[in-house]
């Protein structure tokens, strides 16, 4: 079966178990850094990695301490305005009247988002890292400008594309650039490393969030980040880019000539990147998803000739994918050779799960906080992002408990997922009116801790089931798992709200409010305006707990594949594994 590997790789790759690390292999005087300049390139693999691996060999120990800085202040930053931006989403979306359309903004820029990431990866594996580092700061950038400058809620989900597609690919990226430059054993606690700053900003992103709406307003907070990002982005590109032309100048780069035309190229890199697949799956589960959150504003609602035709061209769009797949394309979109293993196939849909149920959970808890709990913006972002606090702390310690152990699978199979469950489920019973906040805190470490463990363990399942030139490629069908679910979870958030909460509302408000139901469904800030106690935002209370515990209902449901998805994992000691060659962690 055909994969995304260049053309002259095996017809399928060979997942096999690399020696043993010996002392020697571990680094000078038995520290973290290897030093392994003898190695040499490794002549199979694909160019981004043999370009990588001729960096890792050429740099110094200060240059590699420096890169690990570096993507930790890019990590600070990106994470910050990432929250500072969720926090503002139902206030840009209220401001043009259409508050109910929070989760569907979303969809199409997190469906987009993960299947960006497989082109990704060829661009990481045919042209390099540092290239395709710097193409996502270009769409992360774009993204934020079109944000700052939105008219319209159409705009701003098209503007989301652009932000979710660069910053999800640098998020991406950067993970590579961790893969290619430590060891297998000391892995989790460097990606946990790079994801730390999420326990400082969870607490600047809120009175951030907060400051611009009570100043210059949201679209400054954009055009601002937009200034920022590429001026804390470029230098690690820069860092990049100085050692591999060292490395070349060094001879440690094997020379390539194509001899092809531009046509020829042309044709080459639109065999390569399945040019066809990319639009057949982008399309088709966009058409097939988006009438869930949709439907609604039709006068027929499900009965709508838009809505059926969305449906069935939609579903017709992802036949047509799998037949393409199987039996025409040259070089397929989804390496499904790697996803006949057992861990990495049981990663992705653990993965897949995850985000299922937290988009339809967490689609609206931040509207549930302002609204219902009666918190300021700043305390409400707080409570959301204790996920973020709480996750990030606690893969540090998953990180430690991996390379103490060698193991991982243990972590994610008795307590990351169980744990998970655990807390979804009890906010079932307590995301309701009048209970008291303390326990929808609790449920939110509870999920914390639990999702720190499975993503970490998720990620080094996939990456230690194979060899070094694929690790691009399985993180990226991981991540395109995950990011799928979300927009899977927030079509289902949408479709409950829009199903529920109008519904609710119309039973609820008192007969001297029914007027306004079309407002205070469409703009949060109307909801606001009623005091709390007072029979109409009583009855709007009630109708967020209605429709929070028809989505909690169905998020914790999901879960439970997710415990079998990680049964099916093998049990791989990491510490047997070396995949990464240099000068690396």
């Amino acid at each position: 079966m055909r994969a995304i590997f260049p053309l002259n790789r095996p017809e399928a790759p060979v997942v096999e178990k690399q020696p043993a690390i010996g002392d020697a292999e571990v680094g000078r005087e038995g520290g973290t850094v290897s030093d392994t300049e003898s190695e040499g390139i490794s002549k199979e693999a694909q160019a981004g990695v043999q370009n990588m691996e001729a960096t890792t060999t050429v740099w110094s120990t200060s240059h590699l301490i420096a890169a690990y800085v570096l993507i930790w202040v890019i990590a600070f930053i990106e994470s910050m305005q990432s929250g500072m931006g969720f926090a503002l989403d139902p206030f840009v979306t209220s401001s043009f009247q259409e508050h109910s359309l929070t989760a569907a903004t979303r969809i199409m820029s997190s469906l987009i988002g993960g299947l960006v990431k497989l082109p990704l990866a060829k661009v990481l594996d045919i042209w390099g890292r540092p290239q395709g580092f710097l193409l996502m700061i270009v769409m992360l950038t774009l993204g934020l400008i079109m944000m700052a400058g939105c008219d319209s809620v159409q705009t701003y989900a098209a503007a989301q594309v652009f932000y979710m597609v660069g910053f999800n690919g640098l998020t991406y990226t950067i993970s590579i650039f961790i893969a290619d430059t430590s060891a297998l054993k000391n892995r989790a606690l460097m990606l946990a490393f790079s994801s730390s700053p999420y326990i400082a900003t969870t607490w600047i992103s809120g009175p951030l969030a907060n400051s611009f709406l009570a100043g210059p307003g949201f679209r400054w907070a954009f055009g601002a980040f937009s200034i920022i990002t590429p001026a804390i982005t470029l230098p690690l590109f820069a860092l990049f880019a100085f050692n591999y032309s060292k490395a070349k100048k060094a001879g440690l780069v094997p020379e390539r000539k194509s001899n092809r035309t531009f046509l020829e190229s042309a044709k080459y890199y639109f065999i390569e990147f399945d040019v066809i697949g990319l639009l057949l799956i982008t399309g088709g589960l966009a058409l097939f998803l988006l009438p869930f959150s949709l439907y609604s504003y039709q006068a027929n609602g499900w009965k709508s000739p838009l809505v059926i035709c969305l449906i069935i061209f939609g579903g017709l769009l992802l036949i047509a994918f799998a037949v393409y797949e199987k039996f025409f394309a040259p070089v397929t979109f989804i390496p499904f050779d790697l996803l006949m293993d057992r861990t990495v196939l049981g990663a992705c849909i653990l993965a897949a799960v995850l985000f299922i149920s937290f988009y339809i959970w967490n689609s609206y808890f931040f509207s549930f906080l302002l609204v219902v709990t009666n918190l300021s913006v700043r305390d409400a972002s707080y409570i959301q992002n204790i996920y973020s606090i709480g996750s990030c702390f606690w893969s540090l310690l998953v990180g430690v408990l991996v390379r103490w152990s060698g193991r991982f699978k243990w972590l994610a199979l008795w307590f990351g997922v169980p744990f998970t469950i655990l807390g979804v489920g009890l906010m079932i019973k307590f995301r309701q009116p009048d209970v008291n906040i303390g326990y929808i805190i609790m449920c939110q470490i509870f999920i914390a801790f639990a999702g720190g463990t499975c993503v970490i363990c998720e990620q080094m399942a996939v990456m230690a089931a194979t060899s070094h030139q694929y690790v691009a490629v399985v993180l990226a069908v991981e991540s395109m798992f995950a990011n799928i679910g979300g927009a899977i979870g927030s079509t289902v958030a949408a479709a409950v709200w829009s199903g529920t909460f109008p519904k609710k509302l119309a039973e609820y408000l008192p007969p001297e409010a029914q007027g306004n139901l079309a407002s205070i469904y469409g703009d949060v800030r109307v909801q606001l305006i009623y005091p709390m106690g007072t029979p109409t935002r009583s009855a709007i209370n009630q109708a967020y707990g209605d429709a929070q515990k028809f989505m909690l209902i169905g998020a914790t449901a999901i879960l439970s594949l997710g415990w079998a998805a990680t049964a099916i994992w093998k049990d791989l000691k990491v510490k047997d594994f070396k995949q990464v060659k240099g000068r690396v962690v």
